[in-house]
């Protein structure tokens, strides 16, 4: 009853999701597909779980391959021990020194991703892309993040900082969903799912745009397909100088 339960919870997510967040979704296409026809790319960063959606995002059957992810020592949950990776994501200046060491630029748009967006290290990846003139879209908890504090000096959750577009995962406080009777607390978080639909729709619809320009898309096929390799070789090596992942 508890596994039923938990599917008919995401499905009102995914509803709300659609019916609250398309707009925002068709406009984050565009400003995507307005990049990649200028010659920019898209990045993508999380910290801790939320590194997932960076990684369903980058070398991915049927994605874009103009994604570059930001990777940071330990921000990703092969740290051990693990807990390690909240106290890093708390640690004001590390998100400004982890921008100062890529690429991006004012061609590129940038996806942030934290759901409670309280900690300083996505706080400042935001604020620091923001600086080097890059387009800057959040994807974060409106109703978790509006529930607690900052933890960044500025006093800023990540919706609250000069970005150019928020998006919302519509989750709940704490990420957990479901109840269970004599546990005290919530099981079953919602914000994988939800991110990782928000952002495949999102690259779904760039692709399209770029089709519709006339512009040639470099997208992933399966390396599990016959032809994969073949096909994912050539366009990776005509895309080798916009990327940061090989």
């Amino acid at each position: 009853m508890l596994a039923e339960r938990y599917f008919d919870t995401v499905g009102k997510v995914l509803d709300e999701i659609r019916r609250t967040q398309m707009d925002s979704i068709h406009t984050a296409s565009q400003m995507i597909a307005d990049s990649i026809i200028a010659g920019g790319v898209l990045y993508v960063f999380g910290a801790s779980h939320t590194g997932i959606l960076t990684q369903e995002l980058v070398y991915r059957a049927g994605g874009l391959m103009l994604v570059n992810p930001i990777f940071a020592p330990g921000l990703s949950l092969d740290v051990r021990p693990a807990p390690m990776t909240s106290e890093i994501e708390r640690l004001p200046g590390y998100g400004t020194v982890i921008i100062r060491n890529t690429r991006i630029s004012d061609k590129d748009v940038i996806i942030v991703a934290s759901v409670s967006g309280r900690n300083p290290v996505p706080i400042e990846i935001a604020m620091e892309a923001k600086k080097r003139g890059a387009k800057v879209i959040v994807l974060t908890s409106i109703r978790y993040s509006s529930s607690v504090s900052s933890r960044h000096p500025s006093g800023k959750r990540l919706f609250e900082t000069d970005v150019d577009l928020v998006l919302d995962n519509c989750g709940v406080p704490g990420d957990a969903a479901i109840e269970v009777e004599g546990l005290g607390v919530k099981t079953g978080p919602t914000s994988t799912i939800a991110g990782c639909a928000i952002l495949n729709a999102i690259i779904v619809e760039v692709i399209g745009r770029l089709v519709e320009a006339g512009v040639e898309v470099p997208v992933f096929l399966s390396g599990n397909l016959d032809e994969g390799d073949r096909h994912n070789r050539a366009f990776l090596e005509k895309y080798r100088e916009k990327l940061t992942y090989l």
